[in-house]
């Protein structure tokens, strides 16, 4: 019984040796390395969030069984790439013919999602053979190298942007007083200067002398008017004799020992503008009066450019003219003195001192000028956030305590604040861009690039932001538009990226950053894409020097495959 079982072994090994010779399986798998394999690129290249690969597979004569059903599936750090079927030139199914006399050609193509065990891995190909229910595998074989993941050097240097203060240390102030003069005359009477306006204006003047912070009186506009009423020639000598007799009254007003202003007792502080016939001011009048025929007399003014004609066609309105010249005309025989000043705001140590101790008792402006006389970001983030309290409408305090929190990595604290802001101002340009670095650091680059395409004009901040999210999808030209003139690590990386190294090189040069460790990095890879190893030795040690994790980096990364073997490399990685 025993020989029988033996010789019933043996002929079920003999019958399966036979079938898988008549179907060609065995000679595929003895001869499997006949087959030719060419993978672009080589090595693979991580391409916004995934690897794609695209394989020309070259069969020789006389190699592919003609029954054969052949699934092929390349993968890399344990991820399959889609399979592919080959059918020998008999075999039944759906897939990609090859002969078997002259053999054949097949190109086959597919991405995946990268994961990090792609970064450092070989690409495999495995194939099984079947004929009707017997099947056998080919060995599993390398084809090619994975993979360059150099994108993933950008630095998250988004940028967010600050709601900008609009305080001023010199606030513009002016005080205006008008002096009334009898028709056809330019002499100021005492009580004109002795007015309600002028006393204002004297008032103004005093206290301002003695204020606590200083004023500097920077002039006096004086514009002198003519009624619309009389010969044009007569009316510009009065208006500019008018202006001429305010300016000195103003002058002698300023001698005064209660009250002296040395600017003010030079005419060159007087800017002297003259009208001879004042119809604008006529206009505005009538449009303001009672008059009965106001409306008649605005429309001899709409139909007549001319001032005599306007002139003679509403005397003619001979009680309507003599309304005007009681109630109107008086009014436009003047002068308007206005005096301008510039106020000195708190000084700075003041107002970081009130920003820290008092908050309440200034401006928001203010409160948002005194973060900006601090460098240090709890400070800052204190008096934003003292800011807020007070000024909870004002969108800028949010988003300021926004943009601390981002500094400070604080990702859900930053979108809280900014979602406050918008509260304030759903369309605010700046919050837009800050919420798209939010959404940027969450994984959503999507979500983020809507919010910048909304921030569009808030500044260069954004365009920048816009780069990083570009090179993240692998959109490199994108990249470097976005980036323009910048000169820094991001931007020299989308050169590099979107092959111009020459140009990635010479940006890190002139960057802000180019002595730091990863843009040191960054000239070794480029020098190996430009087969220079000077160049990859030298920056690499740099870099390793400033970093010693960039040693890690450098021994796995794909970009520096063929210098493994290199003595010096291997010295500086090991």
């Amino acid at each position: 019984m025993k020989n029988q079982n033996i010789y019933k072994l043996g002929l079920a090994v003999v019958v399966a040796v036979g079938f898988s010779a008549c179907t060609g399986l065995k000679k595929m798998v003895k001869k499997a390395d006949m087959v030719n394999y060419t993978v672009t690129p080589n090595p693979l290249e991580m391409h916004g969030d995934s690897v794609a690969v695209t394989i020309a597979v070259t069969y020789p004569p006389k190699y592919f069984g003609k029954k054969v059903v052949l699934t092929v599936t390349p993968s890399i750090g344990g991820k399959n790439f889609k399979p592919a079927t080959l059918l020998g030139e008999k075999a039944e199914g759906t897939g990609s013919k090859i002969a078997y006399k002259t053999g054949g050609k097949y190109t086959y193509s597919d991405k995946v999602a990268y994961s990090p065990e792609m970064k450092n891995a070989p690409l495999m190909v495995k194939a099984t053979g079947t004929v009707k229910s017997k099947s056998k595998d080919i060995p599993e074989k390398k084809i090619g190298d994975g993979t360059i993941v150099t994108p993933l050097l950008v630095k998250p240097t988004d940028k967010s942007i600050i709601g900008k203060d609009q305080f001023q240390k010199l606030i513009p102030r002016t005080m205006e007083a008008q002096i009334f003069f009898v028709i056809n005359q330019s002499t100021v009477r005492p009580s004109e200067m002795n007015s309600e306006s002028m006393k204002n204006l004297k008032s103004w003047v005093s206290a301002n002398m003695k204020h606590r912070f200083g004023y500097d009186f920077k002039g006096c506009d004086v514009s002198a008017y003519a009624s619309p009423d009389g010969e044009l020639t007569l009316n510009a000598n009065l208006a500019n004799d008018r202006a001429k007799k305010s300016s000195e009254a103003f002058m002698t007003m300023f001698k005064d020992k209660k009250m002296t202003l040395a600017p003010a007792q030079s005419e060159a502080f007087y800017n002297k503008v003259t009208t001879a016939e004042d119809w604008e001011g006529f206009k505005r009048l009538m449009e303001q009066s009672n008059i009965k025929d106001k409306e008649l007399v605005l429309r001899v003014l709409s139909q007549y450019p001319d001032g005599e004609v306007r002139e003679r066609e509403i005397k003619n309105m001979a009680k309507t003219y003599s309304e005007i010249a009681d109630d109107i005309l008086p009014k436009l025989r003047r002068s308007v003195m206005t005096m301008k000043a510039d106020e000195h705001a708190r000084p700075d140590d003041m107002i970081l001192t009130m920003a820290k101790n008092s908050p309440d008792s200034l401006t928001v402006e203010e409160l948002l000028y005194a973060a900006t006389l601090t460098k240090d970001m709890n400070e800052q983030l204190t008096i934003y956030r003292n800011a807020e309290k007070k000024y909870p409408n004002d969108w800028r305090t949010s988003n300021n305590v926004g943009a601390i929190y981002l500094q400070q990595n604080k990702l859900q604290d930053a979108k809280a604040q900014f979602e406050k802001a918008m509260k304030a101002d759903a369309n605010n340009k700046i919050v837009a861009n800050n919420m798209g670095i939010v959404y940027r650091w969450m994984g959503d680059r999507k979500q983020a690039m809507e919010m910048y395409k909304k921030a569009a004009g808030a500044g260069s901040e954004v365009s920048y932001n816009m780069g990083i999210v570009y090179i993240q999808d692998g959109n490199y030209a994108e990249a470097v538009s976005s980036f323009g003139g910048t000169k820094d690590f991001n931007a020299a990386l989308a050169q590099t990226l979107n092959g111009n190294p020459d140009g990635g090189m010479s940006t890190l040069d002139a960057g802000t950053d180019k002595d730091e460790a990863l843009s040191h990095y960054l000239r070794a890879v480029i020098s190996a894409r430009k087969n220079d190893a000077n160049g990859v030795i030298s920056n690499l040690g740099k870099a390793i020097q400033k970093d010693a994790s960039m040693k890690e980096r450098a021994r796995e990364d794909v970009e520096f495959l063929k210098w493994r073997e290199n003595a010096e490399f291997k010295a500086l990685v090991n």
